[in-house]
């Protein structure tokens, strides 16, 4: 099956081509980052993590929301979701490796994350983080591969393989909540030691994948034979509401929470990220932003009309993306440093080098993405139009 990712129309190799460039640009900055180490970065003493580790944040996220299809087909036995299970499967193989790569590139040095696995410290966080994302990489590769390999067959799929999928189901959350706890068990950074960070990130996460998926699916629908099914996508697009709602929930719960007890080191985490303070407002227009895309999102997914027309639900899906991406990434881990514990404030930009590197990554995920998805369409539109 593997050979059919290299069959294509040339629209399919022109995508992949320009996938490549910008991969092959990520790798050549990314060598001279080797080289020149982080200084050519927006990181610093007082902010050491940045637009990487924000990515990586985010995609975590992305990476556990193949849960979402995963627990209803298997577990309820919810059938709706079986021409959809694969493809979010897929997205999450793409996002752990993403994950991954991140932490590499933010390494500076990405030889030394041998050292985790080389010398392991079970009380560190940074190491169980390590474990679950990569255990949820090889369930999900292996799970997909198996049942898909099985369809193809038109054979029943081994009984072996039951008990990985059960096991990915709760290993899905655990990879979230861990990395949540790798911020809200800093101590010395208020704005994340709150008790509600964990459920917050499954939140963004159980919409924001589920986004993603939506929108891959509504692409496939187009421009393939293929289709993952209406009721389907149209029933993802309820459970990203439903998320995108106790997301908003959560977050006003943060708030009330910080601003309410007038804590000073809480105030101003928030006053800074939604203010500015003393001329610095680096993430004021992105966090607006990202509240006024998601809200407008969240009523369009509420509203049946809207949330059942596929054009509408897919461009709620994008807001809904985008919003999570803003919040979820930038505001929610740049802020965290902003002020310093000696009070200090100051601003974040990525620069040209980093943004060149995390559209690298990005592209080699849109790349493997659409190398997986290319198998799993042309296998099944072969058993679906045998004479076409």
């Amino acid at each position: 099956m593997i050979e059919y990712a290299f069959k294509g129309s040339k629209r399919y190799w022109s995508w992949v081509i320009i996938l490549l460039l910008i991969i092959g640009a990520g790798v050549g900055t990314g060598v001279y980052q080797w080289f020149k180490g982080l200084g050519i970065t927006g990181m610093g003493r007082d902010i050491p993590w940045g637009f990487y580790i924000a990515q990586f944040t985010f995609l975590v996220g992305v990476a556990a929301s193949a849960v979402m299809v995963v627990l209803p087909y298997y577990l309820h036995h919810y059938k709706t979701f079986a021409r959809m299970t694969v493809l979010g499967e897929f997205v999450a193989i793409a996002a752990c490796i993403m994950c991954m790569t991140f932490i590499f590139v933010d390494m500076g040095r990405p030889d030394r994350i041998l050292n985790v696995f080389l010398h392991p410290t079970p009380n560190s966080l940074m190491f169980w983080d390590t474990v679950v994302l990569f255990g949820y990489l090889v369930l999900n590769s292996v799970i997909a591969w198996t049942t898909f390999r099985a369809e193809r067959q038109d054979i029943t799929p081994p009984r072996w393989i039951k008990p990985f999928i059960y096991l990915s189901i709760p290993w899905a959350f655990s990879i979230h909540t861990v990395t949540a706890f790798l911020y809200s068990g800093l101590e010395g950074r208020p704005f994340w030691m709150s008790a509600i960070l964990a459920p917050r990130f499954l939140a963004s996460a159980f919409a924001a994948g589920p986004a993603l998926v939506v929108v891959a699916c509504l692409i496939v629908r187009k421009y393939t034979r293929y289709d993952p099914g209406v009721d389907a996508i149209r029933a993802l697009g309820k459970v990203i509401a439903y998320a995108m709602t106790a997301n908003f929930f959560f977050i006003g719960l943060e708030l009330f929470t910080g601003l309410y007890s007038d804590i000073p080191h809480h105030v101003h985490h928030f006053e800074y990220l939604f203010l500015g303070h003393g001329g610095h407002a680096g993430l004021v227009p992105w966090i607006w932003t990202s509240v006024l895309l998601g809200l407008i999102g969240l009523v369009m997914l509420i509203v049946p009309k809207t949330r059942n027309n596929l054009s509408t639900l897919g461009f709620a899906s994008v807001l809904v993306f985008v919003s999570l991406w803003i919040d979820k990434g930038m505001a929610m881990v740049i802020v965290g440093f902003i002020p310093t514990p000696l009070g200090y404030y100051l601003d974040y930009h990525p620069t040209l080098p980093e943004l060149t590197i995390s559209a690298g990554v990005y592209a080699m995920g849109l790349l493997i993405i659409t190398a997986l998805y290319k198998m799993a369409i042309t296998v099944r539109e072969r058993d679906l139009y045998p004479g076409g």
